[in-house]
């Protein structure tokens, strides 16, 4: 069973009805949240155009929960597409990272940091 599908019980910090948010387990930041579509989609190039407005309307609500709550100085959003990709939970779920001013020695290239020797250009 997928653990996603599975979870859809009291940590959610934002519920409608495509899609819920969890903090992350293993955040890379404070504040780190998944946002998961409730029906089992392996990727984004496979949701729905109802799914993906939902996720854009959730990712804009949290950045303002997370701002209050957590005060970060900017955000990464990233989706692991595939194995190749990094993708290891074969449901789609997006990270709104939030960033904090020092949290790495240079955040220059951000995403581009997936492939080090590509981040700084």
């Amino acid at each position: 069973m997928c653990i996603f599908c599975e979870n859809h019980d009291k940590t959610k910090i934002y519920d409608d009805l495509q899609i819920y948010a969890i903090y992350d387990r293993y955040p890379v930041s404070q504040g780190h949240v998944l946002i998961i579509p409730k029906r089992h989609v392996e990727d984004y190039f496979s949701l729905t155009q109802t799914e993906n407005n939902a996720i854009f309307k959730a990712i804009n609500q949290i950045k303002n929960h997370l701002d209050e709550k957590f005060h970060p100085d900017g955000y990464n959003i990233g989706i692991n597409n595939g194995s190749a990709a990094g993708q290891s939970i074969f449901h789609l779920h997006i990270h709104l990272i939030p960033r904090y001013q020092g949290d790495v020695a240079s955040p220059r290239g951000g995403v581009r940091g997936v492939i080090p020797n590509k981040q700084n250009y």
